[in-house]
């Protein structure tokens, strides 16, 4: 027997509450419906200002992520980015070539990087690169162009033209948003097209990311999920958005 709209729309909002967010296919399994009516139930819900619906799916509230200053940033989800920054750099072995991005995250995992012998690392992060010269854990290729005030690194052709150079072991990069769908977003375009640029001087693309990028969407998408190779994130992760990942090929730790 079909449910009604009102149990229909019930059970979606138990499921937002849940899990943070909601899928528009696996609705339309679960609940028996077509994915037709399930849009139009997210219409309305977002109508009431219950949810906030984007690409096949909806959340709790704007996945749109804001550009904020890197000062600001790295005052938030302290612990987790620790966490996640010494699980990335034991991933490095000796005479590896890495590259950089920018980012919390990866300014954090720049922090553990030692011990390691006959490391190159490419740096777009200023702090990330000051960190590797000043403890020596590397040498330090910092990529020049134009300076990011918000984030502290660079974009720009010049530093897309230098990467064209290179191919290295590993890419360390951190996002403003990640999304089962919609792949890796940025806030920043010029910063999207450097790390496309990036990703094709990688052999290993490793995203760094703390549960609240899960979701969520920068202004600039940087590529789909079949361009990554493994994301490390915290627990806050659930169990379900683990296994979308892992449907598509990309193996994914949480610590």
């Amino acid at each position: 027997m079909a449910i009604s709209i009102a149990e229909r729309h019930k059970a979606i909002l138990e499921r937002l509450n849940d899990f943070g967010y909601v899928n528009v296919a696996d609705l339309s399994k679960e609940l028996a419906v077509t994915t037709v009516t399930i849009r139009k139930d997210l219409k309305f819900l977002e109508a009431k200002n219950l949810l906030v619906k984007i690409h096949g799916s909806a959340s709790h509230s704007n996945p749109y992520m804001p550009d904020r200053h890197v000062n600001e940033k790295e005052k938030l989800h302290v612990d987790e980015k620790r966490r996640i920054g010494e699980y990335a750099a034991g991933l490095i072995s000796d005479g590896d070539s890495i590259i950089i991005a920018s980012g919390t995250s990866v300014n954090e995992f720049s922090r553990h990087v030692i011990g390691k012998k006959g490391l190159v690392a490419i740096c777009a992060s200023l702090a990330a690169a000051k960190e590797l010269a000043l403890s020596g854990a590397a040498e330090v290729i910092q990529l020049g162009g134009i300076l990011r005030h918000t984030s502290l690194s660079v974009v720009g052709p010049l530093a897309e033209k230098t990467l064209s150079d290179f191919m290295c072991n590993k890419l360390f990069i951190g996002v403003d948003g990640i999304d089962s769908q919609y792949g890796l977003t940025t806030t920043n375009a010029l910063e999207a097209t450097l790390n496309q640029r990036m990703i094709l001087s990688a052999l290993n693309v490793i995203v760094l990311a703390d549960h609240t990028k899960f979701g969520r969407h920068g202004f600039s998408r940087i590529c789909g999920l079949d361009k990554v190779d493994m994301v490390i994130t915290d627990t806050g992760v659930t169990d379900e958005q683990v296994k979308e990942f892992e449907e598509k090929g990309v193996k994914v730790v949480r610590v």
